[in-house]
């Protein structure tokens, strides 16, 4: 799979948005695979796949990841997180998820994955964290090299329905002068609201860690709810379902009159981003109130009534994408243009785990990079 090969290029002023600089929030690190490397990775490692070739692999991974359900699409990485359980896996795999990012324009990336998940063969959670921060350092070197620029992030994720939050939390804090930007909680939304996990939420408080959480997409407001008052979440993994607390009264012919509920009124007052996935948001159901295709989904409306909307890819070996195909698919969409995708950068380098005065230097990149355009 090479999402990059494809050019997308805006209507009208055919800007090419593969080369807008662009901020990733929302990217998991085992669902960035390239199907070749897990295969290579496979084979060592005795496992079988269900394809031999990387193209016929990327599609079994999108064909079983169309399933419009959250728990279906999650069982998909039985496969990837069984080929990172070495150092020498977790290294090469977030090196690779570098270079990818940085091919699609991406200068600053935040990847999250869950260092429980990946301790099968014998590393500690320590030892796991500092092999995808060499393999993040590496990739990052490697495009300096090549006369390029990237930034990265690790965000620790806990599985939600696992009882080792506080654990996570713990081990997010002692790599925060390491590679480590902030803290995630992860996997089956339904049944495992934020407030599983408060005492892991208190001490990150205690110690000024950043935090997002998983919710609004497999379950609605009282998921959120949780995750803004029990997790204190700065941002919302998807989010899409604070739609579901937006009131439209009535509608003309060219306006849309909403009334905003509590919880979402909070959300968009905060500026309290929504890390949206548009093709992940499709593939796991989190949109079915609203419909089946992308022209339903809520992203524009929230756009239009001012919430901090982001656009990311959530698992690119999944969704068979990119953050530019993200793009354009909302672009073909909405009919958004160039200064559209701009708003959609800078509320993710305003939203980003960053201090202030490198969110202000991501600002400037980007801005520069559209103006450019």
């Amino acid at each position: 799979m090479n999402t990059n090969s494809t050019e997308y290029r805006l209507e009208g002023d055919g800007a090419s948005i593969q080369s807008l600089p662009k901020i990733s929030l929302h990217d998991h690190l085992d669902g960035g695979l390239r199907p070749q490397t897990l295969i290579e990775l496979a084979d060592e490692q005795g496992l079988e796949v269900p394809a031999a070739d990387a193209d016929g692999l990327a599609a079994w991974f999108t064909e079983q990841s169309n399933s419009g359900s959250l728990v279906e699409y999650l069982k998909t990485f039985d496969l990837t997180t069984a080929v990172m359980q070495t150092r020498a896996g977790l290294a090469r795999i977030a090196r690779e998820f570098v270079h990818d990012l940085a091919a699609d324009g991406v200068i600053y990336g935040e990847i999250r994955w869950a260092p429980e998940q990946h301790l099968a063969r014998g590393l500690t959670l320590d030892e796991a964290v500092e092999a995808v921060q060499e393999g993040l350092e590496q990739g990052a070197d490697d495009v300096r090299h090549q006369g390029g620029g990237i930034r990265t992030g690790q965000l620790i994720t806990a599985m939600r329905h696992a009882d080792r939050g506080l654990e996570i939390a713990e081990l997010a804090v002692r790599h925060r002068d390491r590679g480590v930007v902030g803290f995630d909680i992860a996997g089956a939304e339904a049944g495992f609201p934020a407030s599983r996990h408060r005492t892991a939420f208190d001490y990150l408080a205690s110690q000024f860690m950043p935090v997002t959480v998983h919710a609004g997409e497999a379950d609605g407001l009282e998921s959120i709810r949780s995750a803004l008052f029990d997790g204190r979440a700065l941002r919302l993994g998807h989010g899409v379902r604070i739609a579901e607390d937006l009131l439209i009264e009535r509608q003309d012919d060219e306006n849309t009159y909403v009334s905003l509920g509590p919880v979402a009124q909070w959300v968009r007052d905060r500026e309290i981003a929504l890390e949206t996935s548009p093709s992940s948001n499709l593939q796991t159901g989190a949109i079915t109130a609203w419909g089946d295709e992308l022209v339903d989904h809520p992203f524009d409306l929230l756009y239009q009534l001012g919430f901090r909307v982001t656009v990311n890819t959530d698992n690119r070996l999944q969704s068979g994408t990119s953050l530019t195909r993200e793009l354009a698919l909302l672009s073909d969409a909405f009919g958004y243009d160039l200064d559209d995708l701009e708003t959609f950068q800078l509320n993710a380098a305003a939203a980003a785990f960053l201090p202030l005065d490198d969110r202000d230097e991501l600002a400037e990149l980007i801005q520069d990079g559209f103006d450019e355009a």
